[in-house]
């Protein structure tokens, strides 16, 4: 099957390969390249061997679905432009090894048709689980769709209609919700592939990625004792933001680590916000047209400058974080540029990776 990565991107639960592969006790690499260096392991005559691998961890696909968002976009070498966040999981075992994964959650997107939509969406979905190794021991876990039962997409917000009032606001929301529907819908019916290396970096795509291939990545970073939660790219609008977790803190020594570069816009605006105040902005942010004030109480407040390389190094303690990029007047002390008919999105390239602290 032909490469077909990230139209709307979704990056669901880091699934059921990864918890039965190490589920963090013990040496989790130990044993990925213990189940790699079986002969005949990718060979298609194995694939019930593969499933009783599998099978170990089904019972951790909604915990993991839950602990990741979901980046949207709209092309394979797109940036992102959205994220979806899920809130809600069910899982179930089939008899014939398939698993059914019902959730609900929701997200945010921009487009230039509605400029930022806001929205609650949810699936019920049967998907025919299986995996390859890469000769780095790298493993492909792969989730091809067998049946969406059902599926839902509804708008919340429409930031064109309130700039544009009743007039368009009747052509433009029925319209927006159609094609957010499609999209999402036919995204779900591509499935999607997880990657995980042996240093435990997770990357996502959906559709069928074959082995050996990778989704873009700005950065080549050092991966020695660093974990990377997301190697991306994403455009934020003017009046925009973009929330990046949870990334989740499990020792004490601890520091996240932030790479970043931005174009498009003079600077943006970053922070590091504790998932207590976190959750509450990022409900706000949905539930509203406009982006407003975020709450003053962060683990980081700072600036990332266009033309000037930005590396970061934050210590914290256990906990969730998130890492909000900001292009809006009303947060941090940067003052972005409006352009009311000819908008500037700030094109952002970022890594995060959490390490031991220096």
């Amino acid at each position: 099957m032909g490469r077909r990565l990230d139209k709307w991107r979704w990056a669901g639960p880091v699934t059921v390969v990864v918890a039965a592969l190490g589920g963090g006790q013990g040496c989790a690499s130990c044993q990925q390249r213990a189940v790699c260096s079986q002969v005949g392991i990718n060979n298609p005559e194995n694939r019930t061997l593969r499933r009783q691998i599998l099978s170990f961890g089904t019972s951790e696909t909604c915990k993991e679905m839950l602990s990741r968002n979901a980046p949207l976009k709209l092309a394979e070498d797109a940036p992102v432009i959205g994220r979806f966040f899920p809130r809600n999981c069910v899982h179930q075992e089939l008899p014939n090894g398939n698993i059914v994964i019902q959730f609900d959650g929701e997200g945010y997107a921009w487009t230039n048709m509605s400029r930022k939509l806001t929205f609650a969406t949810g699936a019920r979905i049967e998907y025919a689980p299986d995996f390859r190794c890469s000769s780095d021991d790298a493993i492909y876990a792969y989730f091809p769709t067998r049946n969406v039962e059902r599926s839902q997409f509804n708008l919340r917000q429409l930031e064109v209609s309130s700039v544009a009032g009743g007039f368009l606001s009747g052509w433009v929301n029925p319209v927006a919700e159609t094609f957010g529907r499609q999209l999402f819908v036919g995204k779900l019916g591509e499935g999607f592939t997880v990657i995980r290396d042996t240093n435990q970096d997770i990357e996502f795509g959906v559709g069928i990625i074959p082995v050996g291939q990778h989704p873009q990545r700005p950065f080549r970073l050092s991966t020695d004792a660093k974990r990377t939660y997301e190697n991306a790219r994403a455009d934020v609008h003017q009046n925009q933001r973009d929330f990046i977790g949870p990334i989740v803190v499990k020792e004490s020594g601890q520091a996240l680590y932030l790479t970043a570069s931005v174009d498009g816009t003079p600077a943006v605006d970053l922070f590091v916000y504790a998932r207590d105040e976190a959750d509450p902005a990022i409900r706000a942010y949905i539930d509203s047209v406009q982006a407003l004030p975020m709450p003053p109480s962060r683990t980081l407040n700072d600036v990332v400058i266009a033309g000037r390389p930005y590396r970061r190094t934050v210590p914290v303690k256990t906990g969730t974080y998130y890492v909000v990029f900001d292009n809006t007047p009303t947060a941090g002390p940067t003052m972005p540029p409006t352009h009311l008919l000819d908008d500037r999105a700030a094109t952002i390239s970022y890594a995060v990776q959490v390490g031991d602290a220096p």
